[in-house]
């Protein structure tokens, strides 16, 4: 009984406003949140500390927004929120500690979110508005409802704005309106389309502010008033009389119309002036009449000017005025017509060539064209209707009659293989009568043909692929040229030449271009072929393009090593490479793979598929390691290498490389390492030798000849050295020829017979000219005795002078300085015969001083 006594029944906490847990007092929720999310947490507990189950049930016929996790109390949503269709939730929540459960009646409260647009009432919009309705007066009020709260449900109106908008709207009461300066008219428009937005307050949907809007069309017709004066219809208005009117006859009917077309008023017509009594009007229908006859008028031309008027509820109103010419003519009753060489025709042939030259006339053609009337009745003009700008006619204004030309004005648009005839219209038609009388006829030209084409290639050039090692007679590519002419001038036949089309032919109708029946194909030879073909017709007229063919390369040569037995020496952590070639064109074909078939010993080696370098295996790095590999500690190993290209079908390769493993050289710089890279290959290492030695040969051989052709040059002998060879001296004579006819002070002259002085320097290849042979200079007469000393004439080399050679040229010069002031003192001597004898004396005496030196000079 004491225990039953102290079972107290669990209850809710209840934390108030704005907790997330405890008994669902003054709860809220927004309806933008999204189902299953958890809402809400009921909480509560047993004094006795028992444990607590939640639960949440609804009135009948309600539906079910919450679901409750018993032991947890959480709350979630199962159901969606509108606050717009129900704002608070009725439910009951319990919580129960087995024995006793309490029950609370709680109310949720849904709050408001921004979700609902703006909608218009009392669609769809249509207003009728008068067109004279003043310039900002209202015309009609739009109204939307939102049905969010705050913000959200506050509406504004503003119109999407159009360059030529005429109205304007009140954003907080939809009034529109017509804008300010702006007025309506029925004559221009008769219906608006205005678009009208309403736009809330904003506010916030799932977290995020949005502004809602909603659109619709405002339909203003505009309605019509009486406000625009009558409009003639179909002015100017001419009328004739002919001279076969008679009084009453109707000479022309005026029209005119209501400018309010929405509701016309009648009109009545009247005529102010110009009449002179001879016309009247019909007040209701505008007719025009004439009151006398023809002869009676005095006038060759009235202009009458007719008012309509529009007759309205309460009289005449708004009117118009208009003129209306009348010209008295005589009657127009003759039509133009076409004769030809047989009378009146209205179809004229030609047969003509085409492409005549512009500015012929087409005489085949007789045409003549007449009109009986007399004066403007009678003036007319001519047409030529067909394709533009073909022909011509000539003359283009006719009175009476004429003789009708045609001229050919577009000589290329008279083109045979375009039409095989033309069809033209003749047309006279009258100027100035109202009848505007015409006469028609066909001009009808059959064209014949010319060779005027070329035949003509589909394509300026042509793009063909063939094979290498195709049979000869194959198929290339065909060719095809059409020329448009007729008959054999279309015919075409093909030709081909140009240096790269010795392997091919060309068939000379069908344009199929194949290749030579003995032809073979190589594209290591030559892949590419370009030439042209030629399409020529009978008479010769062709064109020309340009075929280029390219040889498609085939996998029909295996890689190839330049030995079959290689010999390699490797430097442990240094590749030796291997290479072999495949003399295919193209890739893939001549793309090589290396790989390694059989080595001796095993797994040593590594080689590189690309580049054909083999190179050991990681893991050796020493000659240690090497001699340990085999018993016999050998360092010459043997692999077999295969070269495989990538072609298809493909082809490969083997060569035995035989290896020789090494350490690094201590050796350093460019020599040991090309004398270390010589150890595979010694005759790089020779023929390297051979080309030092050989380049030292030649610049020795250089230097000498240089030196040669110098030496020759500098010791070039005057003709006394070359006088003395290793001969027996001969005994030269000395044969004095004095001038004759001069006094005792002129001077003599000498001169040295030489036999050999006639073949003096006929080896010697120098282009400087020959010498001529020594001889004594001339002593020059006495100065005058007004000449200065520094006037004196130069003196004449002597024979030692020309003897000497380059290194004794200082003496030489010097002694040709003495001789040259010894004979000028002698020459100053009156005693002729003294001086010539002291002359000769010591002319001899240097002669035989400069033969001896040459002789020792030569000799040694």
């Amino acid at each position: 009984c004491e225990k039953w006594q102290s079972d107290f029944a669990p209850y809710f906490y209840d934390n108030g406003a704005g907790s997330s847990n405890g008994n669902l007092a003054l709860f809220s929720i927004s309806e933008d949140t999204s189902v299953g999310t958890h809402v809400y947490t009921l909480n509560g507990s047993d004094p006795e500390g028992e444990p607590v189950t939640f639960g949440m049930t609804f009135d009948k016929g309600s539906r079910d927004y919450f679901s409750v996790e018993p032991k947890s109390g959480n709350m979630t949503l199962i159901q969606t929120l509108d606050r717009e269709v129900q704002d608070e939730i009725v439910a009951f929540v319990t919580i129960t500690d087995g024995r006793n459960k309490v029950v609370e009646n709680v109310r949720v409260f849904i709050t408001d979110a921004n979700d609902e647009k703006p909608e218009f009432l009392n669609l769809p919009f249509v207003v009728d508005v008068p067109e004279d309705a003043a310039s900002g007066s209202s015309i009609y009020r739009v109204q939307a409802i939102d049905r969010d709260l705050g913000s959200g449900g506050s509406v504004t109106y503003y119109l999407q704005s159009t360059p030529s908008t005429k109205f304007t709207i009140d954003g907080h009461s939809g009034v529109l309106r017509i804008r300010a300066g702006e007025s309506l008219d029925y004559e221009l428009s008769r219906t608006h389309f205005v678009t009208v937005v309403a736009k809330d307050g904003g506010g916030k949907y799932h977290g995020k502010y949005q502004v809602m809007t909603s659109t619709a069309i405002i339909t203003i017709n505009v309605l019509d008033t009486q406000d625009s004066p009558p409009v003639f219809v179909g002015t100017p208005y001419f009328g004739f009389v002919y001279e076969v009117s008679v009084p009453g006859s109707e000479i022309f009917t005026v029209f005119a119309k209501d400018g309010d077309q929405n509701n016309p008023n009648a009109m009545h017509y009247s005529i102010l002036s110009g009449s002179d009594g001879f016309f009247i009007i019909n007040s209701s229908s505008g007719c025009i009449s004439l009151t006398s006859f023809p002869v009676q008028l005095k006038n060759e031309l009235y202009e009458l000017k007719v008012k309509a008027a529009e007759v309205g509820p309460d009289g005449f109103s708004d009117y118009s005025v208009t003129t209306v010419t009348i010209r008295v003519v005589d009657l127009n009753n003759h039509p133009p017509t076409f004769y030809g060489e047989n009378g009146q025709q209205n179809r004229f042939e030609l047969t003509m060539y085409e492409h005549p030259p512009e500015g012929e006339i087409l005489r085949g053609l007789k045409i003549t064209v007449n009109d009986s009337d007399q004066g403007a009745n009678a003036k007319f003009r001519l047409l030529l209707v067909g394709p533009s700008r073909v022909l011509r006619v000539v003359p283009q204004t006719v009175l009476n009659e004429a003789q009708v030309t045609i001229i050919v004005e577009n000589s290329s648009a008279i083109d045979y293989e375009k039409y095989q005839f033309l069809t033209f219209k003749l047309l006279a038609v009258e100027i100035d009568t109202p009848e505007r009388f015409s006469a028609t006829a066909d001009i009808v030209i059959d064209l014949l043909d010319t060779n005027d084409n070329v035949p003509k290639f589909s394509s300026e050039f042509y793009i063909a692929r063939i094979p290498e090692n195709s049979p000869g007679g194959s198929n290339v590519v065909s060719v095809t040229a059409t020329d448009p002419d007729s008959g054999l001038w279309g015919e075409v036949k093909y030709s081909i030449y140009g240096s790269g089309a010795d392997l091919f032919l060309i068939h000379p109708t069908s344009g199929i271009i194949y290749t030579q029946p003995w032809a073979s194909l190589d594209a290591e030879v030559k892949s590419k072929y370009n030439f042209y073909v030629k399409a020529e017709d009978t008479e010769g007229k062709y064109s020309l393009a340009e075929v280029f063919v390219t040889v498609l390369d085939q996998n029909d040569h295996p890689p190839e090593f330049n030995q079959n037995f290689l010999e390699r020496t490797m430097i442990i952590g240094a590749p030796v490479k291997i290479e072999a070639v495949d003399e295919d064109a193209e890739e893939p074909n001549n793309l090589i793979e290396y790989s390694i078939m059989k080595a001796d010993p095993e797994n040593i080696f590594d080689i590189n598929t690309s580049t054909g370098e083999i190179k050991l295996k990681p893991y050796i790095r020493s000659m240690e390691i090497v001699q340990n590999i085999t018993k016999q500690k050998d360092c010459r190993w043997s692999v077999v290498v295969q070269a495989r290209d990538r072609g298809s079908p493909s082809f490969s390769t083997t060569a035995v490389v035989k290896i020789h493993i090494t350490e690094a050289n201590r050796l350093k710089g460019p020599m040991a390492a090309f004398l270390m890279q010589s150890r595979d290959n010694p005759m790089k290492a020779l023929g390297l030798t051979i080309s030092i030695i050989t380049v030292i040969v030649l610049v020795t051989v250089m230097i000498s000849t240089i030196m040669y052709f110098r030496n020759t040059k500098s010791n070039r002998i005057t003709p006394a050295r070359r006088i003395i060879r290793r001969r027996p001296k001969e005994q030269r004579s000395w044969t004095f020829r004095p001038r004759f006819g001069q006094s005792d002070q002129s001077f003599g002259k000498f001169f040295i017979d030489d036999d050999s002085s006639d073949n003096h320097n006929t080896n010697n290849s120098s282009p400087r000219a020959k010498p001529p042979a020594p001889s004594a200079p001339v002593l020059p007469p006495p100065a005058p005795v007004h000449s200065r000393p520094s006037e004196r004439l130069r003196s004449v080399p002597t024979v030692s002078g020309s003897m000497a050679s380059r290194n004794t040229s200082r003496s030489s010069s010097w002694k040709t300085s003495k001789n040259t002031d010894v004979a000028q003192r002698s020459g100053q001597n009156k005693d002729g015969s003294g001086i010539s004898s002291a002359l000769v004396s010591e002319l001899k005496m240097r002669i035989e001083q400069k033969i001896n030196e040459a002789n020792q000079g030569y000799y040694y």
